[in-house]
């Protein structure tokens, strides 16, 4: 009977590890089976793998190259010409001014242990930017006659620092020919991919008139000289787009850039909805002509605590986005404000906020807003200004790498009153146009234009 017994038990524990080592194996080989990508697989992570065409055209950013594709497989890049795009994308150099661009073949390697496939890209290296001498700033006014605040004006500078308004300070264009309310606020100026268009959005208000309870949406302008601004559009949110927004409140600080992946012209802004206090980012494709959107915009950017006046720029990699944020206490009631940053390594996000506050009035209390970056001439230096609405004040502080800047802030010198608005580098041939349009570019400026 113990006989029977033992030998039934060692039978029972016989097939239960047979079963068990089958298990085992067979979880084995289902696990080497379920990772492993075959051939198929990495022929089609190869025909997935792509490179924007905005990137490939015209490259003056960093590359961002994938490293994993869609089923799994390794990728791995090699530069044709590392002097000017490194192994890992990053642009070391641009193209020389005047000539042809640079062609940079950039070969991709995907592998899934032995399947093997390589993928190569054409990039065209982008030349370097014409020789700028000055500046223009977009702007409107701050003092006067209401009715004539909220209308776009032009200044120019040899530094950036020191300002004359054109036109004596007059409207360049009046805003009742361009916008639905008669007025506009925020103007932002850009220079297109190509250097030869130019394009300015400004928010669609006139509080003179309407107060500040509600304004329609966008106002959209274009030029191919910086002086003529015939082609332009505006948009009205909760008419275009009313499933949207037809309970749309402010449509505020509109901002151009363009997007590399998508060889498009992005705008952004901050929208709030009449029923919620949100003040969040919206943004959407500008369409060819420029006098209206592709698409219903989409949300951007929800920053925690809500934002306006946006502005962003792109540098080492990575787009940073400066804008009046504030934060709150636990019961919601707002504690602090000023000028904060998110950063992105696309445009498409997702935003980090930092949270921390780069103006110098912050912890002051001392209100401002329409925070402008951009980067001084021939140098690595950039500006973040601002405006001080309730003092008349235009100020900046320097910064060379867009995290840290410098502690006291500065005082632009000005013979006018900005409210929000942008600033643009421009060429000594287009200083001279302007002056030819509207007068009283800086002697300086022209004088070094007429000694080249």
């Amino acid at each position: 009977m113990k006989r029977s017994i033992i030998v039934l038990l060692f039978t029972i524990s016989f097939a239960a590890a047979l079963e068990v080592g089958s298990l085992s194996s067979t979880a084995r080989n289902r696990t080497v089976v379920d990772v492993k990508p075959d051939e198929k697989d990495v022929e089609q992570d190869a025909r997935l793998l792509q490179i924007p065409e905005g990137y490939r055209k015209n490259l003056h950013w960093d590359l961002v190259l994938d490293s994993v594709g869609k089923n799994g497989s390794l990728i791995t890049w090699q530069s044709g010409n590392p002097q000017y795009i490194s192994d890992r994308g990053k642009l070391l150099k641009l193209s020389p001014r005047g000539e042809s661009k640079v062609k940079v073949v950039m070969t991709a390697t995907i592998t899934a242990r032995t399947a093997k496939r390589t993928k190569t890209f054409n990039i065209e290296v982008a030349n370097e930017e014409p020789r700028f001498d000055g500046y223009l700033f977009a702007y409107f006014e701050g003092s006067g006659p209401g009715e004539k605040q909220e209308q776009l004006r032009f200044a120019a500078s040899a530094d950036g620092i020191h300002w004359q308004a054109l036109n004596n300070n007059e409207p360049i264009i009046p805003s009742d020919k361009i916008s639905e309310t008669g007025g506009i606020r925020d103007p932002h100026i850009l220079r297109g991919e190509d250097g030869k268009i130019f394009y300015i959005v400004a928010t669609d208000m006139l509080t003179v008139k309407n107060g500040w309870d509600t304004n329609p949406g966008i106002v959209m302008l274009k030029s191919k000289n910086l002086t003529d601004w015939s082609s332009h559009g505006y948009i009205d949110l909760a008419k275009t787009y009313p499933d949207k927004f037809a309970n749309v409140k402010w449509v505020w600080a509109p901002q151009t850039i363009y997007d590399p992946a998508a060889g498009k012209y992005l705008v952004y802004f901050t929208v709030r909805y009449k029923d919620n206090p949100s003040l969040d980012f919206y943004c959407a494709y500008a369409n060819k002509s420029f006098t209206g959107f592709e698409a219903e915009p989409q949300l951007m950017f929800k920053p925690k605590y809500g934002a306006i006046d946006g502005d962003i720029i792109y540098k080492d990699g990575l787009y940073h986005f400066f804008y009046k944020g504030n934060t709150k206490n636990e019961e919601g009631r707002e504690i602090q404000n000023g000028i904060q940053q998110a950063v992105g390594k696309t445009l498409e996000g997702p935003w980090a906020e930092t949270f921390k506050y780069v103006d110098a009035y912050s912890e002051r209390h001392v209100p401002v807003e329409g925070s402008g970056i951009f980067k001084l001439n021939n140098s690595n230096t950039y500006i973040l200004m601002y405006d001080m609405y309730t003092s008349h004040r235009y100020e900046f502080q320097r910064s060379d790498d867009l995290f840290k800047f410098s502690t006291t802030p500065q005082s632009f010198t000005k013979n006018f009153n900005p409210r929000h608005g942008t600033v643009m580098s421009i060429t000594a041939e287009e200083a001279v146009r302007l002056n030819h349009k509207w007068g009283a570019v800086p002697s300086q400026l022209l004088n070094d234009t007429a000694k080249k």
